[in-house]
């Protein structure tokens, strides 16, 4: 029990609230509990006051909730990671009754048979594999070709191509096989947006293209992270 005397308002001394202005010339009894607590104030007990029991629960609930969301976000980021990682593709060229060419230009050749596109990096009908991110790429191709008889000249020139840039390349020109073929495999760094694709020299021809034999195929092998914004 406390006995007041007071004349004019009586104020709780924070920062952003007062109580409303009242006149206590002459209270005997204890102050109650009220979401504005003169009591508070003039004892310095901030955890007795009903405003800051709300405002620690609203801080404790808004905490706990921050905390869900970071976890959600957390396991949404780790997801997205991993979708945007998993680059690889392999694809063949379609069966043809005849050669496949020879052309008076170089010709981008369509590796138009899809066995796997994961991130959807590689275009079928450009036969143009396009970086979905920043990273090192392991790409590969095998050149085949099938004349169809010895007397025949097995005459071909396939070459990688990273944004006109000669990369890799394979040739054969003789008349001793009629069958021939060849692989290669390389690591080229890519930046989002770059291009990979093969050439078929002016000139000269595959044949014997119909058992899927002219493969061309990449993946991911790691990316860079240094660069995951702008990747």
């Amino acid at each position: 029990q406390i006995a007041t005397s007071l004349s004019g308002s009586c104020f709780l001394l924070h920062p952003f609230d007062s109580c409303p202005s009242i006149s206590l010339m002459s209270f005997n009894g204890q102050l109650t509990c009220a979401p504005w607590n003169c009591e508070c104030a003039f004892m310095r007990q901030r955890g007795c006051c009903c405003a800051s029991n709300k405002m620690f629960e609203l801080e404790e609930t808004t905490f706990m909730r921050m905390t869900k969301l970071w976890g959600k976000l957390t396991k949404l980021t780790d997801s997205i990671a991993a979708n945007y990682t998993h680059i690889a593709f392999t694809a063949t060229m379609a069966p043809t009754p005849d050669c496949f060419g020879p052309f008076t230009t170089n010709v981008t050749i369509s590796y138009n048979n899809i066995l796997l596109n994961d991130g959807h990096g590689y275009n079928p009908a450009l036969g143009v594999f396009t970086a979905p991110r920043c990273g090192a790429y392991v790409m590969s191709f095998r050149a085949y070709s099938n004349v169809g008889s010895p007397t025949e000249r097995l005459y071909h020139k396939v070459q990688m191509m990273k944004n006109g840039e000669v990369v890799a390349s394979m040739w054969e020109a003789n008349r001793e096989d009629m069958e021939d073929s060849g692989t290669q495999v390389v690591v080229v760094d890519l930046k989002r947006g770059d291009q990979i694709y093969m050439e078929l020299m002016y000139g000269r021809s595959l044949c014997g293209t119909g058992a899927q034999k002219n493969i061309f195929s990449g993946y991911l092998l790691y990316p860079t992270y240094e660069n995951w914004v702008a990747a």
